[in-house]
């Protein structure tokens, strides 16, 4: 029997989640990272010394025209998503892109209707792959809670708040980039929980918002009160806050989900249910680096025929609709 030849993957960005990206594919049978592009001289030979990356660019088309590899894993700051998405789509280069997509809903309809059926093109949507939120939907699949009634979702961090006389807080010195986001944590991180909760209750609707900003070193907002809806009727709720005195810089989600016969509870990393079985508990980084893993393994087997990605980028668009909602209903950005 035929081995099939190895899927040959372009990075485009060397920022901070590429590691994450590529030790994913390192871990990805018959995949391999033929070359990285970044404007980043420093950033992008950093990568080809740590994973071994045979070769570099500055210029993802550049990349993409040389090497021409079989998919592009896009990690480049949002608003260069579009234009490498049209160019891996003329170049018949199959595509993941980072979340969020686009920075408007509008935008990204306009490239997924586009793109169209051209290439394989899906979103890079990690947080439904994290291990508990597998673990936490199998439980209700299995019906251990019975009709989920009620839910509540919170994620409260210290990351705005600063720690070290004269440096940024620990969420710009991580990701400098979000200072200047006009639309901050819902885009960016909240975005996450949305897309988690969507996977979890099989549909959402944000049916109120409020959004905030507490700090002034960002321009966006850093926190934001959701209240949300099911499409079989429960109601929930998502808070957020970057602004927690207190708080670790990087808090964990907590999340309760009160069903009719019983509730789930997923707080600390620990995961258990009030039916008396055995807990499930993790560790964060692994966890963390478990969702990339399982991002890239559904994406190589769909690319070699197998069952569809689940957030393609015209599925992806769902999620992406209900940040919208969010800024829409809370009246952001406005006149404050």
């Amino acid at each position: 029997m035929t081995t099939p030849a190895p899927l040959r993957i372009g990075m485009i960005g060397a920022g901070m989640i590429s590691s994450y990206h590529l030790v994913a594919w390192q871990r990805c049978p018959g995949a391999e990272v033929v070359a990285i592009a970044d404007p980043s001289d420093a950033a992008a030979g950093g990568r080809v010394g740590e994973f071994g990356i045979p070769a570099v660019f500055a210029d993802a088309v550049a990349m993409m025209d040389a090497v021409r590899p079989d998919a592009v894993d896009i990690a480049a700051p949002m608003e260069f998503h579009a234009g490498i998405c049209r160019a891996a789509a003329d170049r018949g280069i199959a595509i993941m892109c980072q979340k969020p997509l686009c920075p408007t809903l509008d935008e990204a309809r306009a490239l997924v209707a586009e793109i169209g059926d051209r290439v394989p093109f899906a979103v890079h949507e990690n947080w439904r792959f994290r291990p508990p939120y597998r673990a936490i939907r199998r439980w209700l699949d299995a019906g251990r809670i019975g009709r989920v009634r009620a839910f509540t979702m919170d994620v409260m961090t210290g990351g705005l708040i600063p720690d070290l006389p004269g440096q940024p807080p620990p969420a710009l010195r991580r990701q400098p980039f979000m200072a200047g986001m006009p639309r901050f944590t819902v885009l960016e991180g909240g975005i996450h929980q949305i897309d988690a909760l969507r996977f979890l209750l099989d549909g959402l609707a944000v049916v109120g918002a409020r959004v905030a900003r507490l700090s002034d070193l960002v321009v966006g907002e850093d926190t934001a009160m959701l209240l949300l809806e099911s499409p079989a009727g429960a109601i929930g709720t998502l808070s957020t806050s970057l602004t927690v005195p207190g708080a670790a810089p990087r808090s964990s989600d907590t999340l309760t989900l009160v069903g009719e016969r019983g509730t789930i509870t997923f707080r600390d990393w620990v995961l258990s249910c009030s039916d008396g079985g055995a807990t499930e508990t993790w560790e964060r980084e692994a966890a963390y680096q478990a969702s990339f893993d399982a991002v890239m393994a559904q994406f190589a087997g769909w690319l070699r025929g197998g069952a569809p990605f689940e957030t393609t980028a015209a599925e992806n668009l769902a999620t992406l609709a209900l940040v919208d909602d969010v800024y829409r209903l809370a009246g952001w950005p406005g006149d404050r």
